[in-house]
């Protein structure tokens, strides 16, 4: 299995960012998605999540500025990121059960 994150970089405040996660090795639309962040010195947190029928869950704190989605003809996972606050800055992970990709910087200026 691979998660292979891109899109990250570096964002002024209010402004926007794609994430996405290109999934392989694994039947993709039967599978759940989760989107983490860690920042420096914080532990990593839930950002969102994406189950195979499509609910999702948003960590409180990006409801209503973030949007998880999945395309399983490219099986693929997005993040799209609006309204971006320097709280935001952190290290983006993909996972999926036991698997996580490398990660992904963004990084929001004030």
């Amino acid at each position: 299995v691979q998660l292979v994150e891109s899109g990250g970089g570096l964002v002024q405040a209010g402004g926007s960012l794609r994430l996405s996660c290109a999934a392989s090795g694994i039947v993709f639309n039967a599978n759940g998605f989760t989107w983490y962040r860690q920042a420096p010195g914080k532990s990593r947190e839930l950002v969102a999540y994406i189950l195979s029928g499509g609910t999702t869950h948003y960590l409180d704190s990006v409801n209503g500025r973030f949007t998880i989605s999945r395309d399983n003809a490219k099986n693929t996972v997005y993040l799209q990121m609006n309204s971006l606050k320097p709280e935001d800055t952190a290290v983006y992970f993909c996972n999926t059960g036991e698997w996580w990709g490398q990660g992904t910087q963004v990084t929001v200026s004030s």
